[in-house]
């Protein structure tokens, strides 16, 4: 059965076919990955990652919880400097062995296309549906974990973006150098303006990073973030800015990073009137199928293009290949 009958105004369901689950991911070919490579000429890489401990606490997202990290077990003992002669007396090797819990989405990660839908009468039947990008629906293609078959695969996972590894040409703009490390809300004209300042070329194609200073506070504040001050610092983007929306359709852009905590700004109490609590999340995963990286950690590449005149780079940023999950912690690297 089909999805949808009618698609959201203004979103690209379909367009790469009716089972797409990549999104914008598409507008990344050959010629732009080899377009990628050719922006490495120093052979310099850096990781766009914070610690996966960071920021600390849970005063970004209550929700949300730090990583806890524990040995395996082997034989009712810790797998940790485990000595294989508790099972061997002739050996004299020993070994260690850990697993982890952790939030998907606590540091620096990757946003999948089920993370955000919406109520969208689909079917053109006056009658509202809940669905994600593309027409997937809840309840029916995505599924809580314990209601999927065995191998927790479904629809809109994240390890798509890994199968076909997120790999491109990023393109660095520096909110920091020019609004500084206060609040500061980023519309089209804004952000417009910092383009032509720094002489910015973005191609379609294109992985938009936007250093904002966010996530170089957070690392001063050594796991033990303000919880005012978190919500009140750096640049972000305005979900509720038209003109915005419309040029990340247009521009052919492939996703979009920010070290900030969810790319655009989160406004609570939501403004009077507005229905979704997240607009470019919706416009961006919902309508666009376009990937969201938060908390990635720019401040030292951003310092290093500033200083050679470069914007461009070669980005690589896989998530991890789990099966229907979510979102992903992601070590992203710049090459240049």
């Amino acid at each position: 059965m089909k999805r949808w009958s009618q698609r959201p105004e203004g979103s690209n369901w379909g367009d790469f076919g009716e089972d797409d689950q990549l999104g914008s991911l598409n507008h990344i070919g050959p010629a732009e990955v080899r377009a990628a490579v050719a922006e490495v000429r120093e052979g310099r890489r850096f990781c766009l990652s914070l610690p996966l401990d960071y920021p600390g606490g849970q005063v970004l997202a209550p929700h949300r919880k730090p990583p806890v990290l524990r040995p395996t077990t082997r034989h009712g003992s810790p797998y940790f400097n485990y000595g294989f002669r508790n099972e061997w007396p002739s050996f004299c090797d020993f070994g260690c062995d850990d697993e982890v819990t952790l939030s998907t989405q606590y540091s620096t990660q990757w946003d999948g296309l089920a993370h955000i839908g919406c109520e969208f009468d689909a079917d053109g039947d006056s009658i509202a549906e809940r669905c994600y990008y593309n027409g997937y629906r809840a309840e029916i293609h995505v599924l809580a974990p314990h209601d999927r078959d065995a191998g927790y695969t479904m629809p809109l996972g994240i390890d798509t973006f890994a199968a076909r590894p997120v790999q491109g040409r990023g393109v660095l703009v520096d909110l920091a150098a020019h609004f500084g490390h206060d609040e500061t809300l980023i519309g089209m004209a804004a952000l417009e303006r910092v383009l032509r300042a720094d002489s910015v070329e973005i191609r379609r194609g294109d992985i938009l990073c936007l250093h904002t200073g966010f996530a170089d506070k957070i690392l001063r504040m050594n796991r033990s973030p303000d919880p005012e001050r978190v919500h009140r610092m750096c640049a972000a983007l305005d979900g509720n800015d038209a003109a915005l929306l419309e040029w990340i359709s247009a521009s052919g852009i492939a996703a979009i990073a920010a070290d900030n905590y969810a790319v655009e700004r989160i406004e609570v109490p939501p403004r009077p009137g507005a229905t979704k609590l997240v607009p470019l999340h919706h416009h961006c995963l919902f309508k666009r199928g376009m990937p969201l990286g938060e908390l990635w950690h720019l401040s030292e590449l951003a310092t290093w293009l500033r200083g050679h005149g470069r914007h461009h780079f070669l980005l690589t940023a896989p998530p991890l290949r789990l099966p229907g999950a979510i979102g992903s912690p992601v070590t992203p690297v710049a090459t240049v």
